[in-house]
């Protein structure tokens, strides 16, 4: 079953109906939505190498007000163009303040109606603000709800085809998990935060994460722990052997920067 859009959206086609698509000045202008966004960066660490690894695009309000005073915005009508103009807006962003690495950017699954064509837009702004396409690792949210596996996996496939890399985000907490890796194995999952909180005093949840991280390692697939707060967290999924995190306990994100980062001393208590 593919995402559906309301009339107020759909023009004719030869191929029938299909959502407007805008240009990428229109989306950069906000074309088709009635309300204005901007994003906050937060690094995900690279924790052998003590370097940064790549840094998630995070929307915001224009003065830095949280993503929910945006995302309650989001509705059926306007879902494709805030999903395209959200890519605008990330390698605009990346690009202005130089971000050293990865890009991750997230991605409403039931935004994209038709992967080729959708990425046109990606295209027209990785060139206009000389933004490696190689660079752009696109997150899919498992915290929304999707019927059809095959959809996504034609997303990610045609994702990865332009070289981009792939991820499933909250892994853990939404309506894939394991049925989708079966089906697909992107490049990375980040871990769900709820499992990672106080992970140094839960067994059940040391376990089941020893074991993702594990199946994960053996087909060749990148772990990112995110949430990470502490530094008792911090040891045990060192421990695992996990070597990427996102967390408060690196760096919060930075609105419209790429913040401060720290590594923290595993020998303190």
């Amino acid at each position: 079953m593919k995402p559906s859009f309301p009339e107020a959206q759909l023009v004719d086609t030869p191929n029938g109906k299909v959502p407007k698509l805008y240009s990428c000045a229109e989306c950069r202008s906000g074309a088709g939505l009635d309300f204005s966004f901007s994003m906050a960066f937060q690094p995900i660490v690279d924790w052998n190498q003590k370097k940064i690894y790549s840094h998630e695009a995070l929307v915001r309000g224009t003065k830095g007000e949280s993503a929910y005073s945006i995302l309650s915005k989001v509705n059926q009508t306007n879902r494709y163009q805030f999903d395209q103009s959200c890519r605008i807006k990330a390698i605009q962003l990346a690009s202005q303040i130089q971000i050293p690495a990865l890009l991750n950017i997230n991605f409403l699954p039931n935004a994209v109606y038709q992967p080729e064509t959708c990425i046109r837009t990606t295209l027209e702004a990785s060139r206009e603000y000389n933004f490696p396409l190689n660079r752009l690792v696109f997150e899919l949210t498992e915290g929304e709800e999707v019927q059809d596996h095959n959809h996504i996996i034609n997303i990610f496939k045609a994702y990865q085809k332009y070289g981009f890399l792939t991820a499933i985000d909250d892994f853990g907490s939404g309506y894939s998990g394991l049925n989708l890796l079966a089906k697909f194995q992107p490049d990375i999952i980040k871990l769900d935060m709820e499992l990672i909180r106080n992970i140094h005093i839960n067994s059940v949840a040391q376990k089941l994460t020893k074991a993702i991280a594990g199946v994960c390692r053996e087909i060749g697939i990148s772990v990112i722990a995110e949430g990470v707060e502490t530094i008792e967290e911090l040891k045990v999924l060192v421990d695992m052997g996990i070597n990427l995190y996102q967390g408060y306990l690196f760096s919060k994100p930075a609105f419209e920067s790429v913040g401060e980062l720290q590594f923290p001393d595993l020998s303190k208590k």
